[in-house]
């Protein structure tokens, strides 16, 4: 077991459990819910997360970020089921490619997000987490508009 799964697997894996419990309580008809304006709807938000998700993986397997995946399948957004498995799926594969990462990958290599900005992988995988804090924060104000009742994990750790 590497240092990055030894030290921040626990964290990793609390924090996509907030995912898991959004998926919980989701309708298929919620996904098409879009509080106006310009925003997606919940269930193009939780697609843009997942292409966000395999942008960082692939990014610890090449060493190189690009967000220029794109799903292109237009039924994802719209089936909690689809959008679970997809999800289901992101993260083993992510776990495995953290687990691939040897020591020496994690203590001497560098991930180049562009512009001349490079991070070591361990703070690649704390970013990727604030994305995903991040795309909690938003999916919050969905599922108050929606009258979504918010799991005791989710109140105390994003609401």
């Amino acid at each position: 077991m590497n240092s990055i799964i030894k030290e921040q697997g626990p964290v990793l894996e609390q924090t996509q459990a907030l995912r898991n419990q959004l998926m919980e309580i989701l309708t298929d008809a919620d996904l098409s819910y879009s509080p106006g304006g310009e925003s997606p709807t919940l269930g193009a938000l939780c697609r843009e997360m997942g292409e966000v998700q395999q942008a960082y993986i692939t990014s610890f397997q090449t060493f190189e970020q690009d967000f220029g995946y794109r799903v292109e399948d237009p039924e994802l957004e719209r089936s909690v089921e689809r959008l679970a498995a997809w999800f289901q799926a992101l993260d083993g594969e992510l776990r495995a490619v953290l687990e691939s990462l040897s020591e020496e990958d994690i203590q001497n290599r560098v991930i180049d997000r562009g512009g001349g900005f490079v991070l070591p992988p361990l703070i690649q995988l704390h970013i990727y987490r604030e994305a995903l804090l991040i795309f909690y924060g938003k999916a919050s104000v969905y599922l108050k508009a929606l009258g979504k009742t918010l799991s005791e994990q989710w109140q105390s750790w994003i609401a």
